[in-house]
Formats: structure tokens, sequence, C-alpha cells
């Protein structure tokens, strides 16, 4: 059996600690495949692609997969949905996102055949393009490879 790995909860932990937070949480992460990285945005591509190449730099999915590029994908977009209140827009409704985001590959469940999945999550602010008007927002994204 593959150990049970949190990799939800561990993505939400990474997308929304601080850089002082994060050291002291990183000795507990020697075993866990993740990435790291910010986004600021009104153009929803680009927080996918910043998504999508951090994964890549840092070998959570492989390129010529075509199946772990399409599960990165549908889990970034389901947490955008978390991200934007299920509106998944950002400029063309006059907002914009600043995001730390977090990747998590692994094994969710006991089961070895269940396989991996890949978490991503956002925390950051969204809101009008204006200085100071922005809250908070959290997204988290969970899908199978």
């Amino acid at each position: 059996m593959s150990q049970k790995i949190a990799i939800g909860k561990i993505a939400v932990l990474l997308a929304a600690l601080s850089d002082d937070e994060m050291n002291a949480f990183r000795p507990t992460l020697k075993d866990v495949t993740y990435c790291q990285g910010k986004v600021g945005s009104m153009n929803m591509q680009k927080v996918i692609s910043a998504v999508e190449t951090a994964a890549k730099r840092h070998g959570l999915i492989h390129e010529s997969q075509y199946r772990e590029t399409h599960a990165l994908y549908h889990a970034i977009l389901e947490g955008i949905e978390g991200v934007t209140r299920g509106q998944t827009a950002i400029g063309e409704i006059s907002r914009t996102v600043g995001l730390r985001f977090a990747v998590v590959r692994g094994t969710p469940y006991e089961n070895k055949d269940e396989g991996e999945w890949i978490a991503v999550a956002f925390y950051g602010t969204i809101g009008a393009p204006i200085k100071g008007l922005e809250h908070e927002t959290i997204g988290l994204g969970i899908n199978h490879i």
C-alpha cells in the first residue's frame, strides 16, 4: 500500500503560508512533490500559464504525457472557480488577482491502484483593479492523473 498524502490540505497550506512561515514548515515536506509560485494579473491565461510553467519546470508533470497536462489544467480551472466564486473571468469584468499558488502531486488514497493525483491551490486577493479595494480569496482544485 502507498502512503496516503493529503495533497489538497498541503497545497492550501503551501499557497497560504508566508515565506517566514514556510521556513518552519519546509522540513515536514521532504517526501512531498510540490512547487510554489506567485502571479498577479487581469488576464486569466496568464494565471493558467504561470501554474503550468511552474509545474513543468519543477518536474511535477511531464509535457510529453498528455494525461498529466490535462489533469493539471482541470485542477487549475477548478481552483480558479474557487478564487472567482464560480465566475471564471477576471479582466473581462474589471477584476484583478494577486495570488500565491502551490501544486502538489501525490497519492491521496492508501490503495496504490487509485494512482496519483494533482492538487492546485490559490490564495491571495481579488477585486477591482484599484490598490486597496481587493479582498482575500482561496481556491482548490484536485484531479486524477
